[in-house]
């Protein structure tokens, strides 16, 4: 094994380009060589920093050259993420595939053996997986500091504008060219809250889970859902709620949330926060991170199991298989759901017979590219999913009405 592995980043526009930015600042600390860099698309003067990488347009092209990486980092459309790691294990090269881990159960299943059959290690880029704050809220749980535990929910209030949604071509898709995509809310920008609270509660394989209940809408015209609330039930009996939403007011931090009889736990994943608050206690506390990528190089060098190592997404995997076999998405202001109020881009509910509705369910705002749907009050019915492991339309949140 060479002192100074050698990396390649497969994919670096978009959010690759923080790959590389990461393998940069490993390079400047002697650590890792960025060797090369894939996509269709060369990359502009200065992108790659002070790196000496070759520049190929397809992993393929990579492969049958010389002299191969040690690492390849996939930071690719979720379709193409079982082939792609699939080429490069079987070329005897260790993997960090950004999340979600592929487009079904199926794949992942695949992935899996494909692993254990090179023997090659392939580290799934859920980077909260990372945190040391989930084995201090393991920690807490054991110690019954919050008492019994009756549940695991998330919640996640995001924004997105409509160039989120036309960045790519498979942005907001179910399926493309005949290949399925699951580009929603559950499954790709909220996929760590779901992840994470899972992780948490010790929910990691495909069997740790029971069945999975899903209730995907969509406020924007894609195919995928971005607001839709989700129940997990474990095998060990734990029950999960995730309330997830792109259409919120404003961003506010996602957080996972452990529910006890004495108090509860919330982790904001995205600062590595913990709050913990019962009868007698209120506490806060911020944590520190590992790169996966560092942790999959240290293993590399140690034999040592990986954060996040691929079998150990089949739980979150069962949960993307429930969204991408599941009924299509609901409208929001259509299929019978509400109606647009002429003129104003807002929408009504239809609501029950006999029983009035909020004024409105969901406004438009801005131009262009920042246009946006808003669906009022999705904060408040998105906390609701998780503290009760109900879905939205058990819970009869204004835009799951239906005519009379």
């Amino acid at each position: 094994m060479r002192d100074v592995p050698r990396i390649a980043v497969v994919g670096v526009h978009g959010h690759g380009a923080s790959h590389v930015r990461r393998v940069g600042e490993l390079a400047a600390r002697g650590e890792a060589e960025l060797t090369a860099v894939v996509d269709p698309r060369e990359p502009e003067a200065g992108t790659l920093g002070g790196a000496r990488a070759t520049w190929f347009a397809s992993l393929g092209d990579l492969l049958s050259q010389g002299e191969l990486p040690d690492v390849v980092v996939l930071s690719t459309p979720i379709h193409t993420h079982l082939p792609l790691a699939q080429a490069a294990m079987e070329a005897g090269i260790d993997v960090l595939l950004e999340k979600p881990t592929a487009a079904s159960l199926a794949e992942h299943e695949a992935l899996v053996a494909v692993a254990e059959r090179t023997g090659r290690r392939c580290q799934v880029g859920f980077q909260t997986f990372g945190s040391h704050a989930l084995p201090a809220v393991s920690r807490m749980i054991e110690r019954g500091e919050i008492g019994e535990v009756t549940g695991i929910g998330a919640v996640g209030a995001w924004v997105r504008t409509a160039s989120y949604w036309s960045r790519s071509a498979w942005a907001g898709r179910r399926h493309l060219d005949g290949h399925d995509v699951v580009d929603g809310v559950v499954t790709n920008p909220l996929a760590h809250a779901v992840a994470t609270a899972l992780r948490i509660g010790g929910a990691r394989r495909a069997d740790d889970v029971a069945y999975v209940d899903t209730d995907l809408w969509r406020a924007n015209p894609i195919e995928a859902d971005d607001t839709s609330s989700v129940r997990v039930v474990a095998a060990n009996g734990t029950r999960y709620g995730f309330g997830l939403t792109l259409c919120a007011h404003e961003r506010t931090p996602a957080r996972v949330i452990v529910y006890g009889t004495e108090g509860t736990i919330a982790l904001e994943y995205e600062y590595d926060r913990v709050l913990l608050r019962t009868g007698s206690v209120t506490a806060e506390k911020e944590y520190g991170r590992t790169s996966l990528l560092e942790d999959l190089l240290a293993a590399r060098r140690t034999g040592g199991p990986l954060l996040c190592e691929v079998a150990e997404t089949g739980a979150f995997m069962r949960v993307l298989e429930a969204v991408r076999t599941g009924a299509e998405p609901r409208a929001i202001g259509g299929d019978g759901a509400g109606a647009v109020e002429a003129g104003a881009g807002r929408v009504r509910p239809q609501g029950v017979a006999g029983v009035a509705g909020p004024a409105v369910v969901m406004e438009w705002r801005g131009e262009g590219g920042d246009r946006r749907p808003v669906i009022h009050d999705v904060e408040r019915w998105c906390e609701r999913v998780a503290e009760t492991q109900k879905l939205f339309s058990e819970l009869g949140a204004p835009w799951t009405a239906v005519r009379a």
